[in-house]
């Protein structure tokens, strides 16, 4: 028989062993008790890799020396992410990232999108926890340490270590990834606006807009007509009344709706119905579709003030009317001259505007 004291000797034993595992398992579960026992101590991470630094472009895989990855990262960074450590739950970094807005978590190591705050939830653990990856960003593989079965997971590009994967998250995937906050970096998602202009064929406006600061993103598409899902074909051969048209995401703390106004008017001939230079149809004609009153009131006083300056030689017979629902264009129209190397449809250039009204470069 064992002794009372043996007895429970064993029993202490027993807890310390097991409050040890569950600490440098980390994310061992969904309990909302702190670490006691943390792997390495954190420090608030610098910039991991800073502007410049000669990463190639996400998609490819980065394969680096581990001389080269302590030369890149901070210690912290270094000892989670190759060294496959744990940080400390409820850490400076966790509570930091608390207060994070709208955005995306990118890889610290080599700056990857990993996951975006949609997919964001408070799991308790003291480590962020996301339900849901962006596709073919992070990977899995199987972790048997610390006597344990899990899975761990991994930036596919750089395979630097994030967390651990478990199958008790929340709807709609009921997975969740736990993950070291030292392994991202936030970046906020800034709050755009749409706007929508017709002004000739919609290669060269496209890549027109696209050039302008502030301007996030810019689709080519069909709006203003009557027949649903239409193709190119039956914009440039049936009478469907849609208008090649571009759809233009923009930061308006950058860029105002009023100076992108300028950029329309200074890059197509307002002042031909149907039609611009040797293109001729409807789908052709110069129109600004407005999303708010806001924007449907801008462009008519700009539209009036274009025409009082007197630089069009033709009244401007620019359509302004709200917008209709936008149909995306097939995507072999998207970015035409990047994909094609040449300059197709450019633009046609409006007389010089007074010197008082400047547009954004």
């Amino acid at each position: 028989m064992r002794s009372p004291i043996l007895a429970l000797l064993l029993t202490i034993l027993t807890a310390v062993v097991f409050t040890v595992l569950l600490t440098l398992a980390g994310c061992g579960g969904a309990s909302s008790t702190p670490a006691t026992t943390p792997e390495v101590t954190m420090s608030q991470p610098a910039s991991a890799i800073p502007p410049g630094s000669g990463i190639p472009p996400v998609g490819e895989k980065l394969i680096l020396s581990d001389a080269e990855w302590k030369t890149r990262l901070t210690p912290e960074i270094y000892t989670v992410m190759r060294n496959h450590a744990t940080e400390p739950a409820f850490c400076g970094t966790y509570v930091a990232q608390k207060k994070n807005g709208v955005g995306t978590y990118h890889c610290a190591a080599c700056a990857a999108p990993l996951f975006t705050s949609d997919t964001k939830f408070e799991s308790g653990t003291g480590w962020p926890s996301f339900f849901q990856p962006l596709p073919k960003r992070v990977g899995e593989k199987a972790d048997n340490s610390y006597g344990m079965v899990r899975t761990e997971v991994h930036c596919a590009r750089c395979e630097g270590h994030l967390g651990h994967l478990f199958n008790d998250g929340p709807p709609p995937t009921g997975m969740r990834f736990c993950i070291n906050a030292i392994a991202m970096d936030f970046k906020a998602r800034a709050v755009t606006q749409k706007a929508t202009f017709g002004a000739g064929c919609f290669w060269g406006v496209e890549a027109t807009f696209r050039d302008v600061k502030g301007v996030v993103d810019a689709r080519v598409g069909y709006a203003g007509g009557t027949t649903k899902n239409p193709t190119y074909e039956q914009i440039c051969y049936e009478n469907t009344g849609h208008a090649e048209v571009v759809e233009v995401d923009f930061d308006p703390a950058v860029v105002s709706y009023e100076q992108l106004l300028n950029v329309f008017w200074d890059n197509h001939n307002p002042t031909t119905t149907n039609r611009q230079g040797p293109d001729v149809g409807s789908q052709y004609r110069s129109v600004i579709f407005a999303h708010t009153p806001e924007q449907r009131a801008a462009a008519t006083a700009s539209k009036a003030t274009e025409d009082a300056s007197r630089r069009f030689k033709n009244p401007i017979v620019t359509e302004i009317v709200d917008a209709p629902v936008f149909y995306r264009a097939e995507e072999y129209h998207q970015r035409y001259g990047e994909k094609n190397g040449v300059e197709h449809c450019r633009v046609l250039k409006s007389p010089p505007r007074p010197a008082a009204a400047v547009t954004p470069q």
